[in-house]
């Protein structure tokens, strides 16, 4: 009875999941990069409605624009009345010199460099 399993289960295969690895880069990376250009994020920060974090350069730049790109992730933001200006606190145990140059440090890709300043709580996207 287990071979004709083994066998159905091989002929019909099963629902892969994705890696776990590739799901966090992604999820740290919609965190420290502007939504629009996918550079590092950097003061000031903004966010849509849908949650997605800009540089508010960036949007500025999109709304300018005369031709827009077609099937654009901000096509939702039609002026400056659609995003919000953030108000971030610095993350003190964020050590972004240390990050640059390596410094002989363990670098955790998981240190955010900004807190929320109510809760305390690193604004990586790993809590809601």
């Amino acid at each position: 009875m287990e071979e004709v399993y083994l066998v159905v289960r091989t002929l019909f295969g099963q629902k892969k999941k994705p890696e776990q690895a590739q799901k966090e880069f992604e999820r740290v990376a919609k965190w420290r990069h502007c939504s629009i250009t996918q550079e590092p994020l950097r003061q000031p920060i903004v966010a849509c409605q849908l949650g997605m974090l800009y540089n508010k350069e960036s949007v500025l730049e999109f709304l300018i624009e005369v031709e827009k790109p077609a099937n654009s992730n901000c096509d939702h933001i039609k002026s400056l009345k659609d995003i919000k200006d953030l108000n971030l606190t610095d993350n003190p145990t964020f050590q972004k010199d240390e990050i640059m140059k390596g410094g002989g440090v363990y670098n955790d890709a998981l240190i955010a460099e900004y807190i929320c300043p109510i809760t305390g709580l690193e604004m990586n996207g790993r809590y809601k």
